[in-house]
């Protein structure tokens, strides 16, 4: 049953040095061409941008700090790290979903409770929110009227009392069309 297993380790142990024979002329070409770069550079400094950085940090976290000592060219290992420790940081923060404040309304949400006000120039914030809650959308009364405030839409009380051009012309066209047809000069 030994001599068996004898083949198949030679194949395997054969196949594994040729990938990592393989592996090792793409690490030498990429270190060559990095230190071609390099040298057209000169002295200058390289500068990143963020993204270039958090990719570096990335891969070099996966790479270990062993290897970084044997491959790392464009920055430091120590570098590198402290790159990825930051940015784990930041990405735990909370900074980029947190703000003052409750979070804002869904804009769709917002565009509804709008055009349910314009639409309906007499409801006010609760029959606008018994509208929402029946198509299955939950706001509090004093979100509603932060929003309508928010474009500009007064009080129920208010919009009841002013009248837009629109309404203005649907309530007395017929009286417009008569008065502008059927007029004579005297």
């Amino acid at each position: 049953m030994r001599h068996a297993l004898n083949p198949f380790r030679f194949v395997v142990t054969a196949v594994a040095g040729w990938m990592n024979q393989e592996q090792q002329h793409a690490i030498d070409y990429l270190r060559e061409e990095n230190r071609v770069l390099r040298e057209q550079l000169g002295g200058r400094r390289l500068r990143f941008t963020d993204d270039q950085r958090r990719r570096l940090a990335a891969k070099a976290k996966l790479v270990g700090r062993r290897v970084l000592d044997d491959i790392a060219d464009i920055a430091t290992p120590d570098t590198l790290l402290a790159w990825h420790r930051r940015l784990i940081a930041q990405k735990y923060d909370g900074h980029a979903r947190r703000g003052p404040g409750r979070p804002r309304s869904a804009r769709e949400l917002e565009d509804l409770v709008v055009r349910l006000a314009q639409e309906n120039r007499d409801w006010g914030y609760s029959r606008i929110l018994g509208a929402l809650s029946n198509l299955g959308h939950y706001l509090a009364r004093g979100t509603i009227a932060s929003i309508l405030k928010k474009h500009g839409i007064d009080p129920a009380p208010d919009r009841i009392r002013k009248t837009t051009w629109k309404e203005f012309l649907l309530r007395h066209w017929d009286v417009i069309a008569a008065a502008d047809l059927f007029t004579i000069e005297v």
